[in-house]
């Protein structure tokens, strides 16, 4: 946690902020959780292979669950033993996706010394959200509770996030999709593209082609749709996104004139939705 401000911040593993970003900004990281089977895991606990692995052992995908109100309490609890004085901030996975964020209003009861925020975005997005506020909390230690929700409050409403599956297979395996949609995106080669909208995952439109073509224009078009802010680009993947498709998107980034890019990698929760191979970007609009 950020000593020099007496603000302490949260997020669910579910917004794919790996651990050394999240030493290093000072944010708590309360786990979602993965079933495989019966048995339930802590999203960040195993790695994100078995996910894959197990699909192609059994065309079965596991199931994936919010934060429980016993996760927060732990969490909200530990913090406060560690710093008494601070208050906790709870910039939250999109609430309509998930229980987590009434699970966090169940276990805040009777502690005044936690607020939260929708962030109505998942990975990538949320990721953008919460290390912006944090980067800027490290860069302002004097900002009040105040100032730092107002910040927040923007960079959620500016935040655009979008991404792109390999395949339809893991959202069919999930039932997300039926088995002929599914079978005629990959004999056509359709990729949908999934946008964050209000809270909600919307498929906008579909692109046609090779994911390393597609990479580059869907960064193309997204950042001109929204009119991203050029400092920083985040790109988040899933497991076995291809090296060329890597390279792809960075030259696109540099052309589009981002300044700085930072990959981020999915975990258990966005993986399973998503399957491997998956691309996706989020930005901030401009002002």
């Amino acid at each position: 946690m950020n000593q020099a401000n007496p603000i302490c911040l949260i997020a669910e593993s579910g917004s794919d902020i790996d651990a050394r970003t999240a030493a290093r900004l000072g944010i708590t990281i309360v786990p979602m959780h993965v079933a495989f089977d019966g048995e339930t895991l802590d999203d960040g606990a195993f790695p994100v292979r078995r996910i894959v692995d197990d699909h192609r052992a059994t065309g079965r995908v596991p199931t994936t669950s919010g934060c429980t109100p016993e996760d927060f309490a732990r969490a909200f609890d530990a913090l406060h033993a560690a710093r008494p004085d601070a208050h906790l901030l709870y910039l939250a996975y999109s609430a309509v996706t998930t229980c987590s964020y009434q699970s966090a209003v169940l276990a805040a009861q009777g502690r005044d010394y936690v607020t939260m925020l929708d962030t109505r975005q998942v990975s990538a997005g949320q990721c953008a959200v919460v290390t912006a506020v944090a980067e800027l909390m490290q860069r302002q230690p004097g900002l009040s509770l105040a100032q730092v929700l107002d910040e927040a409050r923007d960079r959620i409403d500016r935040v655009r996030m979008c991404f792109m599956p390999d395949n339809l297979q893991f959202l069919r395996a999930g039932g997300r999709v039926s088995n002929a949609a599914a079978m005629g995106a990959r004999i056509l080669s359709l990729h949908p593209c999934i946008e964050l909208q209000a809270g909600r995952l919307v498929a906008t439109r579909k692109y046609r082609g090779k994911m390393q073509k597609l990479a580059h224009t869907l960064i193309t078009d997204y950042s001109r749709q929204y009119d991203l802010e050029k400092d920083c680009l985040w790109l988040v993947c899933t497991i076995d996104l291809a090296d060329a498709v890597r390279q792809a998107a960075e030259a696109a980034a540099r052309e589009c004139g981002f300044q700085q890019v930072r990959w981020v990698e999915a975990g258990g929760v966005i993986t399973t939705h998503g399957g491997p191979g998956a691309f996706g970007l989020a930005g901030f609009a401009r002002k």
